[in-house]
């Protein structure tokens, strides 16, 4: 068996999370730069390691303001912990193309295992003659357990933020070519 380097399409994939505001709606934001690669034997999606990092200062919640408070140490704390990451090993099936996949998700200096679900959209030969394969991940943390814990409470005595983030990605990765050694 062969090692097998996947890298990320940047053009062709996304990462989102929402959470609860106000207890009544829901706010999304995305992170526009992320870097993520993957390597497998052979094809086999069963034995995949994952890399994945976020840029905090990438983060984006159309509202600059909130973008700017979410940068800050009652949130994210960009300015100690730049990024977010995650490393996992090995995906086991649940059902026909959906698997689980156990790694470490590292936040603001807090690391902790978690676990995603992923639905592998199989693997396709482009029109240049590439090799591609895509994944949509989702999964629920509670952001508390990484030191995000940040609370108000309105006038009212309701609660401004869940506790719950919703986590969303859409990926696309490119084998790359296999090095010649002589």
């Amino acid at each position: 068996m062969a090692n097998t380097k996947w890298a990320l399409d940047p053009t062709h994939s996304e990462i989102h999370f929402k959470i609860r505001h106000m207890m009544v709606s829901n706010v999304t934001g995305s992170f526009k730069q992320f870097t993520a690669t993957v390597e497998t034997q052979d094809e086999d999606i069963t034995t995949a390691k994952v890399h994945f990092t976020a840029e905090i200062d990438s983060i984006s919640t159309n509202n600059e303001q909130r973008d700017g408070h979410l940068k800050t140490g009652d949130f994210f704390d960009a300015a100690n912990h730049p990024q977010i990451s995650f490393n996992g090993e090995g995906l086991q099936r649940t059902g026909d193309d959906e698997y689980k996949m156990h790694g470490v998700l590292t936040m603001r200096g807090v690391s902790k295992e978690v676990v995603l679900n992923v639905e592998f959209g199989g693997i396709v030969q482009d029109p240049w003659g590439n090799t591609r394969t895509g994944f949509t991940v989702t999964s629920k943390i509670n952001r508390k357990d990484f030191g995000v814990s940040f609370s108000m409470v309105s006038e009212t005595g309701g609660i401004m933020l869940g506790e719950e983030v919703t986590l969303n990605a859409n990926l696309e990765f490119v084998k790359e070519a296999a090095a010649v050694t002589a």
